[in-house]
């Protein structure tokens, strides 16, 4: 049966090139929707990570009005929430630019442009699906008298998480409502397993020479845990000169990084790659033999299950991302000890000394339950759930 077109609007605080979780669904979701026939707009803060407006927004599936994030000024202006007011205006400006009229708008993540959209939506009426990624809820407070998250939480006819343990722990700080479900991250088809030859030559285009590789793809900060990642793999090549350590992802704590390389003497093993395209990352995710999570905390990695995908294994420190995906896939997800050196080297070490591919089972769970199939179904059927339940089918 043919499906009327519908109109669906995404406001998220990022979106590609940014390579957060909640940049690359949004334009995923839009792209489907755009397949489907749905028209297809975007609101989001302008590029964190150095593109041009213009250039970011020629990539995406549908028209984006971008928004300026204001930062206060002075204490004066911080008190009078100056900046705040400024934002606020400029997300009201896009929405009505962009997505007056439209039948539903997806929200992701939180924070300020997200608690304003949501609150524009209620007032057209305008439906909501809200997904959460992890901060979002490992972080949640109550905030009394005013809770401007809870108000777009409890709007939102449908909620998706990104893993069950973030569910779960939802639940667990009275966040439970009706129509919460679990949608996992989609892995697209790039990723998967190369032949031996195939993953050779690609180790050679990347400028590869080591014969073992240990990937990390997380934004440079303190909670993605690459500090622990780098004096694991320290000791890992004191034994052996023939692995290198590749980390994809740009962010406040890259000096700090690339000075306890040095420091620790692998900085000429340790490749800083940037902010990589997905086809790139694919193909880095292809020739790894490890993939390494150091995380100090993590919801569910997006990024560990296209490792899995490509047929790498993965370690991951023991947050309830890694805890979730070593339930899932078994052995194929190694799991150590946070912050702790040298139980993560060990497993380094013994993933470098016996390297293998993922199994058959994980593969195929991988694609079950996180290909882009499977996960487009799940949104279609939130997005027809929060439109029967406002009355809009």
């Amino acid at each position: 049966m043919t499906r009327a077109p519908r109109g669906v609007c995404h406001v998220s605080p990022h979106l590609p090139p940014d390579q957060a979780a909640n940049a690359l669904l949004p334009a995923a979701l839009g792209a489907w929707g755009r397949e489907r026939g749905d028209d297809v707009s975007f609101v989001a803060y302008e590029p964190a990570q150095g593109a041009s407006r213009d250039a970011a927004g020629a990539g995406l599936p549908g028209p984006v009005r971008w928004v300026t994030r204001h930062r206060p000024r002075s204490g004066v202006g911080r008190l009078l929430k100056v900046a705040t007011l400024r934002t606020a205006r400029e997300v009201q400006a896009a929405l009505d630019d962009v997505a007056a009229g439209v039948d539903l708008l997806h929200l992701h993540s939180n924070g300020l442009i997200i608690e304003v959209a949501s609150g524009w939506a209620k007032r057209q009426p305008i439906p909501t699906v809200l997904t959460l990624y992890g901060t979002e809820i490992w972080h949640y407070h109550p905030r009394r008298p005013v809770d401007p998250f809870r108000r777009a939480y409890d709007n939102a006819r449908v909620v998706t998480f990104y893993s069950q343990g973030l569910l779960d722990h939802a639940r667990s700080l009275g966040l439970d409502r009706p129509d919460l479900r679990v949608v996992y991250p989609p892995v697209r088809a790039v990723f998967r397993p190369q032949a031996e030859e195939t993953r050779a030559a690609w180790r050679a285009a990347l400028g590869i020479r080591e014969s073992r590789v240990v990937l990390n793809v997380k934004r440079l900060h303190h909670l993605a845990g690459q500090d622990v990642l780098i004096r694991a793999f320290a000791d890992v090549a004191r034994a052996r000169r023939d692995v290198r350590l590749v980390v994809c992802g740009t962010g406040p704590e890259q000096d700090a990084l690339e000075a306890l390389a040095r420091e620790t003497g692998v900085a000429d093993i340790v490749t800083f790659a940037g902010l990589v395209p997905n086809d790139d990352v694919a193909r880095y995710a292809a020739v790894a033999d490890v993939f390494a999570l150091p995380s100090r905390l993590e919801a569910l990695p997006t990024v560990a299950v296209e490792a899995l995908a490509a047929g790498t294994p993965v370690v991951s420190a023991d947050h309830p991302g890694g805890l979730e995906l070593h339930a899932l896939f078994g052995d194929d997800v190694r799991v150590v000890p946070r912050e702790e050196v040298a139980p993560l080297a060990a497993a380094l070490a013994t993933a470098i000394d016996a390297p293998r591919r993922t199994a058959p089972a994980t593969l195929a769970l991988a694609r079950e339950r996180f290909g882009s199939d499977a996960v487009r179904a799940a949104y279609e059927s939130a997005w027809a759930r929060a439109l029967e339940a406002s009355g809009r089918v």
